[in-house]
């Protein structure tokens, strides 16, 4: 039987040897800032696609909300849901600004002021909300495509009662909640004003 044998170990002589370059721990540091920062305007990102932040510049809206508040939007409501009468909408006006306003009215409602009150189809709006009846009157119906918006402070309001409808496609999403200054911290439900369907 044929015997194998191996060469020996040569011999190594520890000061020729090369050692194992590391690599330096700032680089590792680096690399470490690099991936969080990433991962951060990510995350920014795909956060924005879904909420929207939103200061309120002016007192259209008094007394539910006050000029300098903060609040969360949220841009998928409507792409999952409907408009609901009540709701508290972020739009694009124009070029330079967005809206924030109250949905009176919906495609195809009548919608009436007159005697300092809403009527939708005829109905009696409960706008228990509202800083004051509104002063002026007027009649309008509601386009498909379109939803009618007015402020809650009616008699200081730049609102659907001036410029016409809104166009749905402008809609940049739902007002969620006012979460600055933090002492005023609420959360905006839709408030329905009318039930009834479209006469």
């Amino acid at each position: 039987m044929d015997s194998q044998f191996s060469d020996p170990a040569p011999n190594i002589d520890p000061e020729q040897t090369q050692p194992v370059r590391k690599r330096p721990a700032w680089i590792g540091f680096a690399w470490e800032i690099i991936q969080t920062l990433i991962m951060a305007v990510v995350l920014y990102f795909l956060i924005d696609t879904v909420v929207g932040r939103v200061r309120v510049e002016n007192v259209s809206m008094q007394p539910t909300l006050h000029e300098g508040e903060f609040i969360l939007v949220n841009k998928l409501a409507y792409r999952l849901g409907d408009f609901d009468r009540g709701d508290i909408i972020v739009f694009h006006h124009d070029a330079m600004e967005d809206y924030i306003k109250r949905v009176v009215g919906l495609p195809g409602d009548q919608i009436e002021v007159r005697d300092e009150h809403v009527f939708i189809n005829g109905q009696l709006m409960d706008e228990h909300y509202i800083a004051a009846p509104p002063l002026y009157t007027g009649a309008w119906e509601v386009p498909e495509g379109h939803v009618f918006v007015l402020g809650d402070n009616r008699n200081q309001s730049s609102d659907s009662h001036n410029w016409g409808y809104v166009p749905v496609g402008t809609v940049v999403g739902r007002a969620l909640i006012v979460y600055w200054p933090f002492e005023e911290l609420q959360v905006l439900n839709q408030v329905p004003g009318v039930s009834a369907a479209n006469s």
